[in-house]
């Protein structure tokens, strides 16, 4: 993780908006994030909250809006230029963070050890003995040493997404973005992945974190956005949001998601 200014936040994403023909999936949407903060998107499915994700990573691309990191890059999605000058701002955003995916998507073809290398070789240049040790060494930490040779379907539903998170973990980003990482899960196998996040959490990793998971978005994140209709309905610590939020869109989500379990 690169070292830069502690006051500046890590990431600043301002009035980014998307469509898909005539609907707004993002309308203005503006987030900072702090080293070392962990911020939870939450909100009704449909609401926008992957697409933030997928643009702040450049995998999406936004109508408009500025995606900065500090250090660089910073990207202004509404200014001209060619498809290869956009394609290298992608890329350069995926370079400061790495993406956990609902659904693991690891390559089916490569073992565990494998899906953990390939990014650091392919993408970072990193030597391929060094990437093995640190691939393994990863994995010993999230506890699948021993499945370092397995294929993807051999493994748990668990498994894959601490596969997943390696795979992130590996690429040394400086923002670490998850999301829906539990949503297919069986529940018995939700546990698992959220202790891995904890773990993470408590390191001092940012992250951004769309999450159903509510309770758990309660424990770890700094600062909570809820989002509906794409805009940012409420924001604030989760100690606001989740016992005492502002607006009535709020309220009601949270009656119908959190309360029937406290």
């Amino acid at each position: 993780m690169s070292h830069t200014d502690p006051r500046t936040p890590l990431l600043r994403a301002t009035g980014l908006t998307k469509a898909f023909g005539a609907h707004e999936v993002l309308t203005g949407i503006d987030l900072e994030v702090q080293r070392g903060e962990v911020v939870a998107l939450i909100g009704p499915s449909g609401s926008g909250k992957t697409t933030v994700l997928r643009s702040l990573n450049g995998l999406e691309t936004p109508d408009a809006g500025v995606v900065a990191f500090d250090g660089g890059p910073a990207v202004d999605f509404a200014a001209p230029g060619d498809r290869r000058a956009a394609e290298r701002s992608r890329l350069a955003l995926r370079d400061r963070s790495a993406m956990v995916f609902q659904h693991h998507n690891l390559f089916p073809h490569m073992t565990v050890l494998q899906n953990v290398m390939e990014g650091p070789v392919q993408v970072k240049g990193v030597p391929k003995p060094q990437a093995r040790d640190e691939a393994l060494a990863l994995l010993d930490r999230v506890g699948l040493a021993d499945k370092r040779d397995a294929y993807p379907f051999q493994l748990s539903g668990g498994q894959q997404q601490r596969v997943g998170i390696v795979r992130a973990l590996a690429l040394k980003p400086d923002l670490l973005l998850f999301d829906e990482p539990t949503s297919a899960l069986d529940p018995e196998l939700v546990g698992e992945v959220l202790s891995v996040i904890s773990e993470l959490v408590a390191e001092g990793w940012t992250m951004v974190i769309v999450t159903h998971e509510l309770g758990f978005a309660r424990q770890v994140a700094d600062e909570v956005l809820f989002m509906d209709g794409g805009v940012v309905v409420e924001r604030g610590a989760p100690s606001q949001v989740f016992t005492a939020p502002v607006h009535e869109r709020t309220r009601r989500f949270l009656d119908r998601i959190l309360r029937p379990y406290e």
